[in-house]
């Protein structure tokens, strides 16, 4: 009778596990050692990942998909494209409860945005990576993608955008950035910590965005000659103008604290936007929002008189995304600008 008892909860557990879609692109999660070269190379499949994942079949089953073998800074624009098709494929299938993207943690950040910026799908979406390759102790891969498909198949995880997932940490990906060369817990939401945990193989929630309103931008173009500049003393304007006079045609500056650039820098800025070039402005510091707070020359209040366009808490990297995918959707100044200045990611 106690066997037969057994046996059921098997069959229920058995017949309740999710399936989850793996995609696999490269990244030190997939790295070895080339004994040649005495370096970290890409080299190990997706099943090849899998199988040091262990138990991982008691809570999902797993599909494998090996879409590229690539460590983070080779990611580029037309690869992205294909990548948030290939996601929004698999989860438009019935049997997929949601997709897990393992990712170089070099770019990972820009990738995930990348994908909640263009994916408005309920089923979850993930992206993780290593820190570690698997040639060093501690490989860190195995765990992060056991959190991730922990993740995918809770159903909190249900409408809240792209996650990144690591160090059993849940990020949304807006927030998500790289904070560290080599700590396992490099990412990190700098707005407000992080969405919630994996313990025990359960998702567990700080914090829900269910009914948080985001930014999606439909759109198969982004356009990739867009700038990203850095302020800091006696900057000076040639580095803009050149980019304008090579045809970019945005602009992204993170601006020294709420905003502000050197007065070497302005006319580089004023000529861009007398070409109506979008500016966009964000803050080289780690956290807070840009505002048009000051007002002496290469302030702020200059730079929104010349019709910048304020980027909120983002940084950089992630405004640059932002405004490849805008420009690539409309050329309408004010549409570009309400991407950024309507208080969503």
């Amino acid at each position: 009778m106690v066997k037969n008892y057994m046996k059921s909860i098997n069959n229920i557990e058995k017949k309740a596990k999710k399936k989850v879609a793996i995609v696999f692109t490269g990244g030190t999660i997939s790295m070895t050692v080339d004994e040649e070269i005495g370096a970290n190379i890409p080299s190990l499949s997706g099943e090849e990942i899998l199988s040091m994942v262990t138990n991982i079949n008691k809570v999902a089953d797993i599909e494998v998909y090996n879409f590229a073998e690539i460590p983070g800074p080779h990611m580029n624009v037309e690869l992205l494209m294909k990548l948030k098709n290939y996601v929004l494929d698999l989860l438009e299938k019935d049997d997929i409860c949601g997709v897990v993207v393992t990712h170089g943690t070099d770019s990972l950040e820009e990738t995930a945005y990348f994908l909640d910026l263009q994916i408005d799908h309920e089923k979850p979406v993930v992206v993780t990576g290593a820190m570690r390759s698997s040639s060093e102790l501690g490989y860190d891969g195995s765990s992060n993608l056991s959190a991730s498909v922990c993740t995918v198949i809770s159903e909190q995880a249900k409408g809240q955008g792209v996650f990144v997932v690591l160090n059993n940490e849940v990020i949304p990906a807006a927030e998500a950035t790289k904070t560290n060369t080599m700590a396992l817990n490099t990412f990190q939401s700098i707005l407000s910590g992080p969405l919630g945990i994996i313990d025990s193989n359960e998702l567990l929630l700080y914090r829900d965005l269910k009914g948080h309103q985001r930014t999606v931008i439909n759109s198969d173009k982004m356009e990739e000659k867009v700038a990203l500049f850095k302020a800091c003393l006696s900057e000076g304007d040639i580095f803009i103008k050149y980019a304008v006079d090579q045809g970019y045609k945005g602009i992204v500056i993170e601006c020294m604290g709420r905003g502000n650039i050197p007065p070497t820098m302005f006319s580089g800025v004023e000529y861009a936007r007398e070409k109506n070039i979008p500016v966009v402005i964000v803050s080289r510091c780690h956290s807070g929002r840009v505002l048009d707070s000051y007002g002496y020359f290469g302030s702020g209040r200059d730079l929104r008189n010349l019709g910048c366009i304020f980027g909120g808490d983002l940084n950089g990297q992630k405004a640059r995304i932002k405004l490849m995918l805008a420009i690539g959707k409309t050329s309408d100044q004010e549409q570009i600008k309400s991407y950024f200045e309507n208080g969503v990611y």
